[in-house]
């Protein structure tokens, strides 16, 4: 028997996805704060620390604990519980912050537990514990574009990540090693041994532009990859946003613009 709520959903749209929930009478979602897109009218919200999970405890030590935890994850210290206080049916949606897709996971069918990027989390069912998972290896932590601190979700019920760009959901098989880009990490099971490899070669390390480490994941178990990290867009986008192009107001910019496919 399911000790987390049991939700319904849909997710909405290709590429700025959002996940519509159908909550019965007493049915909670947790959700981070800042990914609520419109409720019916019958679902109050509340301000909770922490997640609001049994793992969390009922003193008030035990949710400033679970509430800090989420501070070292770069988090905030509250999360927000919707929950349907009226009769019939009632609908929530949570929207992506940027353009990606959202991943439904179900808990109950990976043992209970997924490990996932600190911002990847959206919103679960209330009950799914949403605490940290350091990393055990001193490589890992210090090269491994995450730090030594990932999230952890875990409960047997439905909880949502969101991640840029497409998903790709990967099976590894005993012993089968992915080697990965540290950034497009977004989610992998517990079964599966994450470490960190130096790329090797000195024209690799400076003129390759991956940098000189990459993550390898070790089956058996699932992996989700996302082919545009929130990182990546971020420093492409600041490339062309702070101060102007030189050659912009220019006649050989001009000129430069129609060779790249840029002149109008």
């Amino acid at each position: 028997m399911k000790t987390n709520h049991e939700i319904d959903y849909e997710i909405i749209g290709s590429e700025m996805q959002c996940v519509e929930i159908e909550l019965d009478p007493q049915e909670s979602v947790i959700a981070e704060p800042g990914a609520f897109m419109y409720m019916d009218d019958g679902i109050e919200m509340e301000t909770i620390f922490g997640d609001g999970s049994s793992r969390q405890g009922n003193g008030f030590m035990d949710k400033l604990w679970g509430a800090g935890k989420r501070l070292l994850t770069g988090e905030s210290m509250f999360m927000t519980a919707y929950t349907h206080t009226t009769y019939g049916k009632a609908k929530i949606a949570f929207a992506s912050p940027y353009p990606g897709k959202i991943i439904p996971l179900d808990l109950s069918d990976f043992g209970g537990k997924i490990i996932c990027q600190k911002d990847a989390f959206l919103c679960a069912a209330k009950g799914v514990s949403v605490g940290i998972e350091f990393q055990k290896k001193l490589g890992t932590g210090l090269f491994g574009g995450e730090g030594f601190i990932m999230q952890k979700l875990e409960g047997d019920g439905m909880a949502f990540c969101h991640a840029g760009g497409h998903i790709i959901r990967r099976i590894l098989k005993p012993g089968e090693t992915l080697r990965v880009d540290t950034g497009c990490i977004v989610a992998y099971t517990q079964e599966i041994d994450y470490d960190i490899k130096y790329v090797g070669g000195v024209k690799n390390m400076i003129f390759g532009g991956e940098g000189i480490f990459f993550a390898t994941l070790k089956g058996p178990g699932q992996v989700w990859l996302q082919t545009l990290p929130i990182s990546r867009l971020a420093s492409r986008v600041l490339s062309y946003g702070v101060g102007s192009r030189k050659e912009e107001g220019s006649i050989l910019g001009g000129l430069g613009n129609l060779f790249d496919g840029d002149g109008r």
